[in-house]
């Protein structure tokens, strides 16, 4: 069968749509392939690759009520594209299994004893609820996924196994069901502390907000395990947007929150409250205008009429992450070992 991916090779990937000739307001997400997307290839591999995926095999999938251009090739197993190619696929919702017929799928849906993601709902705040599914564990759901997400992402040779990594995955809930919106992945264990490997709002949910919310929730997990963390680097510029946006904001909404009478507050500090590592921290005050050297040391400036003008142009944007929603306890390791640990001394920067 087809390898499928479930994180990125020292990089950051979100879902960007092919645009058109002259479709310049078309929606637009992140995507971040600036490294060699070709690393390992023998030339022979590479031509065979190139040849298979410079051409989309499937044009429109079907989620529940959404029908859905795709952007990109997937490795779909090649009986569900004879010919090279596929007018449609029809993807259930709940187990993101894929049929070549309406009726395929409705069959199988009917048999479902649940109509939801495997794994454990750690989420539920209005119509929002986040499931954490083990690769390891729901190994057939987490690669359909990924076959899914293939569909929308630029990668090109990112493919591995799906047991090293969980995946998050976000549910718009109704009368109907848990209907999923757009995911992320990351490593259980990353030696260099990434909290996110690939993420994804599906195409029918963007400018929602969800893409920048699955980076809140990266970051809010982080926190309750009481780490420091960043996504998969080199981000590229879009990437790099996407997470400065956040950032920015976050920083600044802590900040504020500071009181009017506290001592002078560090980048540690604010990396301890936010989980923010403290180089993303330092690169985005600096592009804030935030910095003042003094002696030759950089210091947080931010009066408070700067700060209100700062607070206004980068504001935090709904939805939030409300921790109090959140059920999920962490996997604790030797905080001395740790050095991503807030409370380990002198955490990563």
């Amino acid at each position: 069968a087809p390898r499928v991916f479930a994180g990125g090779s020292g990089a950051l990937a979100f879902g960007r749509k092919r645009r058109r000739a002259g479709d310049a307001d078309a929606p637009t997400s992140v995507e971040d392939m600036e490294h060699d997307e070709h690393e390992g290839l023998d030339e022979a591999s590479l031509r065979e690759h190139e040849e298979v995926t410079k051409v989309k095999n499937v044009g429109v999938v079907e989620l529940g009520r959404h029908s859905i251009e795709t952007w990109y090739f997937s490795p779909y197993p090649k009986e569900y594209y004879p010919g090279g190619y596929a007018d449609a696929l029809y993807v259930c919702e709940s187990t993101f299994g894929f049929y070549r017929t309406r009726a395929e799928l409705a069959r199988a849906r009917s048999r479902l004893a649940r109509r939801a993601p495997p794994g454990d709902e750690i989420y539920r705040k209005g119509d929002l609820a986040m499931f954490e599914v083990d690769g390891r564990e729901h190994t057939t759901y987490c690669q359909n996924l990924c076959y899914f997400a293939k569909l929308f992402l630029d990668h090109k040779t990112l493919y591995f196994d799906v047991d090293p990594f969980l995946f998050y995955v976000l549910c718009e809930v109704d009368a109907r069901g848990y209907h999923p919106v757009g995911y992320y992945s990351k490593e259980k264990h990353s030696d260099v502390g990434y909290n996110l490997a690939c993420i994804l709002a599906f195409p029918p949910h963007q400018r929602k907000g969800y893409g920048r919310f699955l980076i809140a929730f990266s970051y809010a997990l982080s926190r309750r395990e009481g780490k420091v963390g960043a996504p998969e680097k080199p981000l590229s510029d879009l990437g790099h947007i996407a997470y400065r946006a956040y950032w920015a904001a976050t920083l600044l909404d802590a900040i504020a929150r500071l009181p009017a009478d506290a001592p002078s507050t560090s980048i540690m500090d604010l990396s301890k409250a936010t989980s923010i590592m403290a180089d993303d921290i330092a690169a985005t005050l600096q592009y804030l205008g935030a910095v003042r050297q003094v002696d030759g040391v950089p210091v947080l400036w931010c009066p408070p009429a700067a700060l209100a003008a700062l607070v206004a142009k980068h504001p935090t944007k709904p939805p939030h992450v409300d921790a109090g929603a959140l059920h999920w306890t962490p996997f604790h390791t030797d905080v001395k070992r740790d050095k991503f640990d807030v409370r380990s001394k002198g955490h990563a920067e």
